[in-house]
């Protein structure tokens, strides 16, 4: 458990953990939270749907491991006899580790096969550009990667098809997009929006949420680390909402609905120092939001 994540200190202020508290680690990945949570005291469990992620892990007696989407942490919990926890992090999007390794296919620095899935399982990158009609790719790029081109892409990926490798994807990306300002590469937003895509990443933001929320004690604490808009907004939105602060009227609380709040007001959103960017590029793009849970009810997901 090598890894140190981005905020390692800020979510660990958030989480307060205890000796002796059990706190689920949601999103495993090289298991930096788990370390630090151990050294507090905790117990932890870790999920992730990455069984790499799992592999790699450093055994410990207050360590138990749980393959699996975190969208279902509450029944995976159920299934080990855990029916409420102290702690929930989650450090979503996809980790430096799956990044780093070109066969998983989840990047563009350096040539691999289009796969981008997390789990190993269902429909690849490559399964879907090949596939979906032009219409649907774009509306994947434009929602999921706000990408402003959308629509030339998605014609000349359909145009170019079939696609087998992510060096084959990017150029053509670049082709049509033309060079960046400030450097940034042509497909980042593409590869993001399919990464979020193939993965359903934001059906299963919402989903753990919701799962945290039912499985967490009064008292117990959520932090969730997020790296763009898409997600954070979905956090933010939560949070907000389940701790009463949502404007009347909202989807979520129609007028002449109250419901009792499940968290307390939100903290403020945290990002990373200067310092920690500097160290650590990949964290520029981090918020931290984090709650305490209230006896009340779950309100379940919205």
């Amino acid at each position: 458990m090598s890894h140190v994540p981005v905020l390692l200190d800020e979510v660990m202020a958030a989480l307060a953990l205890t000796p002796g508290d059990l706190y689920v680690d949601a999103t495993f990945g090289g298991g930096g939270y788990a370390r630090a949570a151990l050294a507090a005291g905790a117990r932890v469990v870790g999920i992730d749907r990455d069984p790499a992620a799992l592999a790699n892990a450093e055994p410990d007696a207050g360590l138990t491991l749980i393959e699996g989407r975190f969208s279902a942490l509450d029944r995976l919990l159920a299934d080990r006899g855990i029916d409420a926890v102290d702690a929930v992090a989650m450090d979503v999007g996809v980790s430096s580790m799956q990044l780093d390794q070109p066969e998983r296919g989840f990047s563009f620095m350096a040539d691999g096969p289009l796969d981008m899935r997390m789990s190993g399982e269902g429909m690849t990158a490559a399964d879907f550009v090949n596939t979906a009609s032009e219409a649907e790719i774009a509306d994947v790029l434009f929602r999921l990667g706000e990408e402003r081109q959308a629509r030339r892409i998605a014609r000349a990926l359909v145009a170019d098809r079939p696609f087998t490798r992510t060096g084959q994807l990017a150029a053509v990306v670049r082709s049509v997009c033309g060079p960046q300002p400030g450097g940034k590469d042509a497909a980042t937003r593409t590869f993001q929006a399919l990464r979020i895509h193939v993965n359903d990443e934001l059906g299963e933001l919402e989903a753990g949420l919701s799962a945290a929320e039912r499985v967490l004690r009064a008292g117990g604490r959520l932090a969730v680390v997020s790296f763009h808009s898409l997600e954070d907004r979905i956090v933010k939105t939560f949070l907000r909402d389940r701790s009463g602060a949502a404007p009347a009227g909202s989807r979520h609380r129609p007028v002449g609905t109250m419901r009792t709040p499940s968290f307390t007001a939100a903290a403020k959103a945290v990002r990373p120092s200067p310092a920690e960017i500097a160290r650590n590029p990949r964290a520029r793009s981090a918020t931290l939001r984090s709650g305490i849970r209230t006896a009340a009810p779950a309100w379940g997901q919205a």
